[in-house]
């Protein structure tokens, strides 16, 4: 999705690289911010135009880091892209150039304000957009930059992390904070146990970044790529959805059943948790408690896992495949670390894994197809669409109406629950219960519902929040689909069709989910479930 699917344009016109001439005045008028009237005459290419777009380029380009070869949008940078196609080989003009401090500080997003060419796609997204507000124009003239308010880091701001920003900066100014390194360095160090994870829009967006056409599941090749970089295991994060769902239904259920705090917040999403801590400490008793997919299977990788395989917690590495940046400072939260030891060591995006295996030649396009690892590996078509808005709580009302009416579910597929609409509504016969549910994806919308419940208005008994548009499939990690809405939908596509093709469609049908729970975790929401599965959250200052 791009701005305007939000009903919001970035008109601030302060590139200006896509003026036009406007035949009447004879001026040059940014053909982003330029009202339409009756009559007006238009040259889009006329000579004045294109020689005013190379003058306005060369002006960024002579204020910009001259560092394409190791930048991490190098061949995939908007300014890169334009300085080709209109042949700039030369500038002409020499000055002062900006100096500013790169904030590394946040454990998501890297910003880097040398290389801003003052667009605002960023402050339109997080101000607009997000409504979170972390970014925007700051002094005037030459010293204009965007930042945060009163230059302060990352880490000390509202930030969600949800690197929606990162989606739409034509440049390298914000970027996914690279983990990568580290990874390399865990690989090699021949005292770690070095696993891997793989979130589910992973694999439905990975090929992108190869020439693949968007809207084809390459789990396979995934698993065979993770292998060649030398880890031990790859597990599958949908295992860990499926496990949440288990855990968020029964919590579901018992909040329903006994009077408990409705409506209940489900979501796989860190950046909700973020947003919701910030902007509204007040309903901190909405949310699951459950921990994301992804930090189960990682604390049960450093319990149930290790204790079957005899391996320190220690010396085991969990990396985290994921179509988001907000994992990343999710990661780092000191909820979901147990004795001293993070339940996930690091997290990857979709593109970093993508460079990785460039780095190590790997020849995606022919690779095997390769299993998950099964001790932590087996999962549903539930587990699948975690990965689009309104796959979280669909897969959580499929276990839910068993749960409730003792009765097999016969038709698992509650379309009511999908689109790619902001804010929906949907209702769902459960035995003598009509369970009313809310979904929302992108901030905005989140506040739309958020305010609601606060004021009183809501009547769901639940409610799905995603972070990005489209759910993890518009993820800040994925590959760049610059604004082409089509590609959102040939993922969450995918992502469908891998559920149907599935044996097993309900998270509770999970043999191995079965196993684990009489073996090692009890019953969902018991003691040892609470204690390893469930987190807490805090209000937090909003800045």
């Amino acid at each position: 999705m791009n701005l305007e699917d939000f009903g919001v344009v970035n008109t601030s016109a302060n590139c200006r690289v896509c003026v036009v001439e406007d035949e009447d005045t004879g001026k040059l008028v940014p053909s982003c911010a330029q009202k339409v009237a009756d009559g007006m005459r238009i040259q889009t290419d006329s000579l004045k135009a294109v020689m005013g777009r190379r003058t306005n380029l060369e002006l960024l380009l002579s204020n910009h880091p001259n560092e394409c070869l190791i930048c991490v949008k190098n061949l995939d940078c908007e300014l890169q892209t334009l300085a080709h196609e209109l042949n700039i080989k030369e500038i002409h003009y020499q000055g002062e150039k900006m100096s500013h401090p790169k904030d590394e500080t946040s454990f998501g997003i890297t910003k880097d304000t040398n290389k801003c060419i003052m667009c605002r796609r960023c402050v339109t997204m997080c101000s607009e957009v997000q409504t979170v507000g972390v970014l925007g124009p700051l002094k005037r003239g030459f010293d204009t930059v965007v930042a945060t308010a009163f230059h302060l880091d990352l880490n000390q701001t509202s930030c969600t992390y949800c690197g929606q920003c990162v989606s739409v900066c034509p440049t390298g100014a914000l970027a996914e904070t690279n983990d990568s390194p580290k990874v390399w360095r865990a690989l090699n160090n021949p005292t770690k146990h070095v696993i891997a994870q793989v979130a589910p829009t992973v694999r439905a967006a990975i090929k992108e970044e190869f020439g693949f056409e968007p809207g084809t599941i390459l789990t396979g090749k995934v698993v065979s790529g993770l292998r060649r970089l030398g880890f031990h295991q790859v597990f599958d994060t949908n295992f860990g959805a499926d496990l949440t769902i288990m855990e968020e239904a029964t919590e579901l259920v018992e909040r329903i059943q006994n009077g408990g705090t409705l409506p209940m917040l489900t979501s796989c999403c860190p950046a909700w948790v973020q947003f919701i801590e910030h902007q509204f400490p007040e309903l901190l008793q909405i949310p699951s408690t459950c921990k994301s997919p992804h930090e189960m299977v990682g604390i049960l990788t450093k319990t149930y896992y290790a204790k079957v395989m005899n391996i320190d917690p220690k010396n085991i590495v969990m990396v985290s495949i994921m179509p988001c940046t907000a994992k990343k400072a999710e990661a780092a939260r000191m909820e979901l670390n147990k004795d001293g030891i993070s339940d996930v060591d690091y997290v990857l995006t979709t593109r970093e894994l993508a460079r990785m295996f460039m780095e190590a030649s790997i020849d995606f396009k022919k690779l095997p197809d390769d299993e998950f690892d099964s001790l932590l590996g087996e999962s549903t078509g539930a587990a699948a669409i975690f990965g689009t808005t309104g796959g979280v709580i669909e897969a959580a009302t499929r276990t839910a109406y068993e749960m409730i009416t003792g009765e097999e579910l016969k038709d698992v597929e509650f379309k009511q629950f999908r689109g790619l609409e902001g804010i929906r509504e949907a209702k769902v016969k459960i035995g003598d219960l009509e369970l009313n549910i809310g979904i929302a994806h992108g901030l905005g919308n989140a506040r739309k519902l958020l305010e609601d419940i606060r004021d009183g208005k809501s009547k769901f008994h639940a409610i799905e929040i995603m972070a990005c548009p489209g759910g993890c499939i518009g993820g800040g990690g994925q590959p760049y689909h610059h604004g082409h809405t089509d590609i959102l939908l040939k993922r969450q596509k995918a992502l469908y069709d891998l559920d149907a093709s599935l044996p097993r469609r309900k998270s509770h049908e999970n043999e191995m989910l079965i196993k684990l729970y009489k073996d090692f975790l009890g019953e969902p929401g018991g003691h040892i479930a609470h204690e390893l599965l469930h987190t807490s959250y805090s209000a937090k200052e909003r800045i």
